[in-house]
């Protein structure tokens, strides 16, 4: 398919229908697991799980997580505003760097590509409600299962070169970012994020390349930001301007959405939302076991190895733990690292069923500063479903 005229068909949503629970208020249990893939794929994807056309909301399956790299065509997708431009020349695509700055500048794909130093770095990208079916009463949001992330090698340019070049005054305090998609109605505010400037460090960069070739459409060609340990949605796609401030703009996008309670443990009743309020930012650890998935049947006395992903912020991850009885006793699994920090450590176990019936696997990751995945019970909610990390459960049959 050609990038310059994205494909103007659309698919049917297949909306998650949710029913109701016999949970009390407050609680959180696993995700939902077991959507049904689409039979219908977008432009650059396979079939992945769909919930919505416009804007486009597509989740990887739990078959994706047993690699380091997640393939372009399953990777998930999240767009906010439902007006996406359907053609994106790259010769003549440009990126404004306006505001604070010595030297407004407007900078082209080619000038991107051919005079700042170009880099790579290998990082997960994540929703910020990953996981928000797993909260109960219903978050509000998109009913994710575990499927909204993804890791890539991501290649661009330093988001500090370029500011170098338009050069930031010393009042600079905050840049925000805008990309090309828009609100259907006139009052919906742009999808617009801002953060400060003590963020930046050299792995923030403006990508135009995801695991060795141009981004698909759908994750934001021709360019995106790119912000490695920082849940998605800072990671602005079709980028387009570039604005640095002194002071903080009051936005939809920073001020209500994507924030939870300020408080030790993240936490509300649902009858009682907690005020104030902060932004997510940092992931927190994680993992996800990739295979075998819910649901399949597995022989008795077979040699079977779990395998699955494991992230964090960048601290990395010293160890995943795999429990066969229910959490009573855990065991370390083999790890592969090596693509860097913020990137997927990939984990295998090797196991013999010896029992007939049902087998729950449960892995749980454990960084470098100790930190690890808590039970899924002992998750506090929060109004807007995020930053979920529960201990991943899998239950299979032992035939």
């Amino acid at each position: 398919m050609q990038r310059r005229e994205f494909l103007k068909s659309s698919l049917v949503a297949s909306a998650a229908v949710l029913g109701s629970t016999a949970l009390s208020a407050g609680e959180t249990t696993q995700p939902i697991d077991g959507r049904k893939v689409s039979k219908m794929a977008f432009p650059e994807k396979k079939p992945l799980i769909t919930y919505s056309d416009r804007p486009p909301l597509l989740e990887s399956p739990r078959s994706v997580f047993t690699q380091g790299l997640t393939p372009n065509d399953e990777f998930f997708v999240r767009w906010h505003l439902p007006e996406i431009p359907l053609h994106n020349d790259p010769d003549n695509y440009t990126i404004k760097v306006n505001g604070l700055v010595e030297k407004e500048l407007e900078i082209s794909l080619k000038e991107l590509k051919t005079e700042f130093e170009q880099v790579e770095v290998t990082a997960v990208l994540q929703c910020g409600g990953n996981s928000r079916s797993a909260f109960h009463p219903i978050a509000g949001g998109i009913q994710w299962g575990s499927g909204a992330m993804g890791c890539a090698k991501w290649k661009g340019v330093r988001l500090r070169d370029v500011l170098n070049r338009a050069g930031m005054k010393k009042e600079a305090h905050f840049i925000g970012f805008n990309g090309k998609d828009n609100a259907a109605y006139y009052e919906t505010p742009n999808f617009v994020r801002e953060i400060e400037t003590h963020e930046l460090d050299d792995h923030v960069i403006l990508a135009y390349e995801m695991n060795g070739e141009d981004l698909p459409y759908l994750n934001g060609y021709p360019l995106r930001l790119v912000m490695p340990g920082y849940y998605s949605d800072s990671w602005v796609k079709m980028l387009s301007n570039i604005t640095v401030t002194d002071k903080y703009k009051s936005l939809f996008f920073m001020d209500v959405a994507y924030r939870i309670p300020d408080n030790e443990c993240e936490c509300e009743e649902p009858d009682n939302k907690f005020k104030p309020t902060k932004p997510i930012t940092h992931m927190n650890v994680k993992s996800v076991i990739g295979y075998p998935e819910n649901g399949m049947k597995v022989y008795h006395n077979s040699h079977l190895v779990v395998r699955g992903v494991a992230f964090d912020d960048g601290t990395g991850i010293r160890d995943v733990m795999i429990s066969t009885d229910e959490g009573k006793t855990w065991e370390k699994a083999l790890l592969k690292q090596g693509n860097g920090r913020y990137s997927y450590t990939e984990f295998r176990y090797a196991f013999k069923p010896n029992k007939y019936g049902k087998l729950s696997f449960m892995a749980k990751a454990i960084n470098r500063l100790g930190e690890e995945q808590p039970f899924a019970k002992d998750i506090k909610w929060n109004h807007g479903g995020y930053k979920y990390n529960g201990i991943d459960v899998v239950t299979v049959e032992v035939v």
